[in-house]
């Protein structure tokens, strides 16, 4: 092992930082040198070998003094984006590579891996740490075939990459949607209103559902479950009335959809083919309000939930993610992806993210009739549900 080279893709969320120190720090204490790449994959696809100027760009040597700090606030130091060299549109195709690669199929893209072995030879990585969600870990995937060593960290504030039972993020977004739906009690209960509060989660409700869980919401929307308007315009008046404040709370995956409905996107896709999600809450909302007459408080949270430092259980994970990825590249170890399963630290497969898809247990942890978190049998649950 010659070089590590560490990148975050995707979202940032709290506790990349803390991973990113730890990762330095365990390393270079074993004399292995750390090389960030910053942008995620983007850093590797428009590094250009014969720009002098693109080291200071794309990459950047980490030493302790480098990151000495970086664990006292949030996102991420190495910066971020959602690039796949696997699949470069033309408008994402860096300049100096126009022509090199072929587009192909029908969203004319084209395969930059080539390009981006090429660089990692350059500059002498032969190892990498990849820190992501699905879509950045289907990557590293690509690279470990390659014959590049891979230890993946698993981070998303949804909480889905499948094969772990918790990913980097998912608590600090927890504890602020909390704090935020409670916060949202008193304009709420002032105004006597219905509030419909929207909370990231493309296809797993699992933020929402824990938020409302531990707020104790009126009544949670998921992912996984359509929903009723008509039914749930129902049930949240009828909460307003019992509520002696006179007001009710639902909380609402991003990725929820009305019965027969469908999701609600906007704007370009990705790299990995996703476009932007978001709209249902305030969809929802205007349909309530015109089912019952009653107002509405609207109120997306979105990047408030990803946004600040981690709180500690991120902060814990973060790092203990950080040392054991550092332990498996020690240990000759290649193509895995560190994980936790039944509150216990192991690692399985980097292709496991691939094999499946990780989602609300709704016939354990929710009651699709009453739109609410319901866990059925606490016996034998894991400490945090999930």
């Amino acid at each position: 092992m010659r070089r590590i080279g560490i990148l975050t893709g995707g979202g940032d969320v709290p506790g990349l930082n803390p991973c990113i120190k730890t990762v330095v720090y365990r390393a270079i204490e074993a004399g292995v040198e750390v090389v960030g790449i910053r942008r995620g994959w983007g850093g590797l696809l428009n590094y250009n070998i014969d720009d002098p100027t693109s080291m200071s760009e794309w990459v950047e040597p980490l030493t302790k003094q480098d990151v000495r700090t970086i664990d006292r606030y949030g996102g991420t130091h190495l910066h971020t984006s959602r690039t796949n060299p696997g699949k470069v549109g033309k408008k994402m195709m860096p300049a100096f590579l126009e022509g090199k690669f072929a587009y192909q199929g029908e969203k004319q893209v084209a395969d930059c891996t080539p390009h981006v072995l090429q660089v990692l030879e350059h500059l002498g990585i032969d190892t990498l740490i990849p820190i992501g969600g699905d879509d950045t870990l289907s990557y590293a995937v690509r690279m470990h075939q390659e014959g590049v060593r891979v230890i993946a960290i698993p981070k998303t504030m949804d909480n889905d990459v499948f094969g772990t039972d918790y990913c980097i993020g998912f608590s600090t977004a927890i504890t602020r949607s909390v704090e935020a739906i409670n916060a949202l009690r008193t304009p709420s209960g002032s105004h006597e209103r219905i509030a419909v509060i929207e909370l990231f989660g493309r296809n797993s409700g699992e933020t929402a559902l824990v938020s409302a869980y531990l707020s104790d919401a009126d009544r949670a929307i998921i992912s996984e479950v359509p929903f009723d308007v008509e039914k749930l315009a129902a049930m949240a008046v009828a909460d307003k009335k019992r509520n002696p404040s006179g007001y009710s709370i639902i909380v609402i995956s991003e990725g929820a959809t009305m019965l027969g409905g469908q999701i609600t996107e906007y704007g370009q896709e990705d790299a990995y083919g996703h476009r932007k999600l978001g709209g249902i809450g305030m969809i929802a909302g205007e349909a309530i309000k015109q089912i019952t007459g009653e107002d509405i408080v609207h109120q997306q949270l979105a990047y408030l939930m990803r946004a600040g430092a981690p709180d500690s259980l991120d902060r814990m994970v973060a790092i203990s993610f950080a040392n054991l990825a550092v332990d498996q590249l020690l240990q000759g170890h290649s193509g895995r992806m560190v994980a936790l399963q039944a509150g216990q630290y192991t690692t399985v497969p980097a292709d496991t993210p691939l094999q499946g898809l990780k989602r609300v247990d709704v016939s354990e942890l929710y009651d699709p009739k009453n739109y609410r978190p319901r866990v059925h049998d606490m016996l034998g649950k894991p400490m945090f549900l999930y």
